[in-house]
């Protein structure tokens, strides 16, 4: 198994027991739908805020693992090894 530290922005965190980072454990050669599925069940509260109904990723919402923006290196299907972060951030507009 491979522990993966999720790094939530505070929004998130009050749906995590005000928890700004959370460890999940994943099956080694895991993914970040993975470490996104053990988040969810580990804190149900933030299934909905993190994906919609059928699993895909909020329009909303950014994931990264490392520095790297998971939309561009393979979605939820990216690989995550022991000791990565993978970092959650609602997305950011303004005019």
């Amino acid at each position: 198994m491979s522990t993966v530290v999720v790094r939530l922005p505070a929004l998130l965190a009050e749906h995590a027991e005000g928890r700004r980072t959370v460890e999940v454990q994943v099956p080694d050669g895991g993914t970040v739908g993975q470490v996104l599925d053990a988040l969810t069940e580990a804190r149900p509260r933030l299934a909905w805020r993190v994906r919609d109904e059928t699993g895909t990723l909020r329009r909303h919402v950014n994931v990264f693992v490392g520095d790297e923006d998971i939309r561009g290196s393979g979605g939820q299907q990216t690989p995550v090894a022991d000791g990565d972060v993978v970092t959650v951030l609602p997305s950011v507009a303004g005019g």
